[in-house]
């Protein structure tokens, strides 16, 4: 956190579109007392429709309090108007703290780097707290109901072309909060709710979650908590701390987790939340799936896992892929090369650099560590499929030959199953 006590401390806004963002600021706007809040909001449209409806709950005007930023995402077309609205902000600084509202098809992490980076930003404000508004239904609809929400969304994939699920959007949300805003609960029973926290707690350990109806919160539970930690952005996500807590215990090998099935576990075994049936656990290997196999695998994942996450070592693609499951939605992209797989002085520089680096004789550092985490796992059954979706030696000699609907280079990113 910015050290200088004249910085303006900061609130970065996101949630799914829908989930009630705009309606939280109006209730801010109207019941905070003794501290004075500039807005900046966007919209995806021509006309910006969150700073009217923001400008209308409130005694701002779009020209003054409320920053207006249309036509684009504040995270990615927009980044350098949204650095001119709060430099500007900052030299009026007639405001007590700065809420930006991310559109409902924005990453909040890209937003809260502009002010935690070196920069003329930085140096005036002081990030306080990342929230995440959930809409509480369509969050269980989506990751733990029998079936996919018929008004799950679609939105463009930067760079690409192709679309993605919002349901990949809202685990991105999720898995960066501080705090989480569990809305709309009058649609949910008890037992629901407590089934959301679990799985919040689950995705982001570390979050503080609120319950609310129509974004009803005192505003003094999501303004200078100071609940912001640059240093634990990415890495308190439910799927990373799994994998570091699972390292930490010393890993296992994909021989060992052939125990599984037979109910022989000896492995470590993490688990979130075992009240209200949210699980997890680590799978890792030192040889290569089949690309068809595995492929078969991830599109065929058991409903009750609701995030699945790493690095996965594919034949036939001497590259890191990346595995990301949020939901109905399973896409791999190109992290970049295996260490191994580098020119010798660059490989040894790295190796240098990485005293604690896991390096196989014959493989290097080429692996799969895989996360999953949901409400029924079936890890018995999953550990099983994934040893069969395993190369045998024969298959291992023509890699090159197998037909591979993983991506080999990156910046390319293959959707193997979508809403």
């Amino acid at each position: 956190m910015n050290s200088d006590s004249n910085a303006a401390p900061v609130t970065v806004l996101s949630g799914g579109l829908g989930a009630g963002k705009t309606t939280l600021l109006n209730h801010l706007l109207r019941t905070v007392d003794d501290r004075d809040l500039a807005v900046l909001v966007n919209d995806m449209g021509d006309v910006n429709v969150d700073a009217e409806l923001v400008a209308e709950g409130s005694d701002l005007d779009v020209e003054g309090g409320v920053a207006e930023l249309s036509n684009g995402c504040i995270c990615c077309e927009l980044q350098d108007d949204l650095e001119t609205a709060v430099v500007r902000l900052a030299r009026e600084r007639e405001f007590d703290h700065l809420l930006v509202e991310a559109s409902g098809i924005s990453e909040p992490e890209p937003v809260a780097r502009l002010f935690t980076t070196s920069s003329r930003v930085a140096a005036s404000y002081d990030l306080d707290a990342l929230v995440t508004v959930l809409d509480t239904r369509l969050f269980l609809d989506t990751f733990a109901g029998d079936e996919i929400p018929k008004r799950q969304g679609q939105r463009e994939s930067a760079g690409d072309g192709d679309t993605r699920p919002l349901s990949d959007l809202l685990i991105e949300q999720l898995e960066v909060a501080n705090l989480v805003v569990l809305n709309k609960t009058d649609l949910c029973e008890p037992a629901e709710l407590e089934e959301a926290e679990a799985l919040v707690r689950a995705l982001r350990p570390e979050a503080e979650t609120i319950r609310t109806e129509f974004s009803a919160v005192d505003p003094d539970r999501l303004l200078g908590v100071g609940l912001f930690d640059p240093g634990r952005t990415a890495e308190a996500a439910g799927w990373q701390r799994a994998l570091d807590d699972d390292r930490g215990h010393g890993g296992h090998d994909a021989d060992r987790d052939r125990d599984a099935e037979d109910g022989n576990h000896d492995h470590d075994h993490r688990h979130p939340d075992e009240v209200y049936g949210v699980d997890s656990f680590v799978y890792r290997a030192h040889r290569p799936f089949h690309p068809e196999r595995f492929a078969e695998v991830l599109r065929g994942l058991p409903d009750g896992i609701v995030r699945s996450k790493g690095v996965a070592w594919i034949a036939g693609r001497d590259v890191k892929i990346d595995v990301a499951q949020a939901g109905p939605s399973v896409r791999a992209s190109v992290r970049g090369p295996w260490i191994a797989a580098l020119p010798e002085v660059r490989r040894d520089l790295y190796r240098s650099n990485r005293p604690d680096l896991e390096w196989h004789d014959e493989h290097g550092d080429r692996r799969t560590e895989l996360v999953f985490i949901g409400t029924d796992t079936r890890e018995a059954r999953l550990r099983s499929a994934l040893e069969d979706c395993l190369v045998t030696d024969e298959e291992w000699e023509r890699a090159d030959a197998l037909e591979n609907p993983f991506p080999d280079e990156e910046k390319e990113a293959v959707a193997l199953r979508e809403p």
